[in-house]
Order: structure tokens, then sequence, then C-alpha cells
């Protein structure tokens, strides 16, 4: 599963990122789906589901350079 989130300005004047979070079952590799997140085992491989995560961030601005240069 893939969960893509795009960039968004938070009450307090930071900016969130745009990320995408991706949901594997840690035992195959599996690409789960949210109706699978709920049950114990992996439909695939059979064994008890534990989750891997990865999150990729995209970088929307870049904060200005500061300091002396060379």
């Amino acid at each position: 599963m893939r969960l893509q989130n795009l960039s968004r300005a938070l009450p307090d004047g930071l900016i969130e990122p745009a990320h995408a979070i991706e949901v594997l079952c840690a035992a195959c590799g599996y690409d789960l789906d949210p109706s699978e997140l709920e049950a114990d085992t992996c439909s695939d491989c059979g064994q008890t589901l534990n989750l891997q995560q990865s999150v990729a961030i995209e970088i929307t601005t870049l904060p200005a350079a500061a300091g002396a240069t060379m």
C-alpha cells in the first residue's frame, strides 16, 4: 500500500513536505492493501504480520543559506 501525501501549510506557518509512505509485509515484501492491515497474518506468505514501512520525503523548498562562504 502506498499513501501519497501532498505538501501543506500548517497553522503555525511551517510547511509539511509532500511524502509517500509504503507499507509492506516484513517477512516477504508483499504490498499490503488497507483491508489487510487488520489481519494477524500476511495473506501472501502466511507469516505473522509485521509491517515494514518506508517513507520518501519530497523537498519542496530549501531554507536560505547563511554564514560565510570561502
